[in-house]
């Protein structure tokens, strides 16, 4: 078995924020991430998938076919948009993070099944100091 990992960057707005707080309460538990004004990251994203090696191309997956599979089901629907108003995966869904990784995973996952290959890690980096792995609903 190996590992084989895509980076691709999108850029987004979200707010993190629940509506059965009051301004205050957003204001303690999410800090400035709560502005109601919204605010946005340039976000790296990880899709690392898992396989053996096709004998007849060296590969494990076409890189480009990946590519393309994260660009169509994913950041064409995330990169310069809203996540908590414009992203149909994160309705209802507290825009954190950690729901976009699973979001992600839950977008990417049928389609890479596709490619005789298994999702290994959705990795999504919010800032220089912060990320999510996210890696299905396995115990690892």
């Amino acid at each position: 078995m190996i590992h084989i990992t895509r980076r691709e960057r999108f850029n987004a707005a979200h707010r993190l924020f629940r509506e059965d707080f009051s301004d205050q309460q957003n204001l303690e538990v999410f800090g400035k991430c709560s502005n109601p004004k919204w605010h946005g990251h340039n976000y790296e994203l990880f899709v690392t998938v898992k396989g053996d090696i096709d004998e007849k191309t060296g590969f494990l997956v076409n890189l480009k076919k990946l590519s393309k599979i994260i660009r169509d089901h994913v950041i064409e629907k995330l990169d310069h948009k809203n996540i908590n108003l414009e992203v149909e995966f994160m309705q209802d869904k507290l825009a954190s993070t950690e729901n976009l990784a699973v979001g992600i995973w839950n977008e990417l996952e049928p389609h890479i099944k596709g490619l005789d290959a298994e999702l290994h890690c959705v990795k999504v980096v919010e800032s220089e100091n912060n990320f999510v792995e996210y890696y299905g609903d396995r115990n690892e």
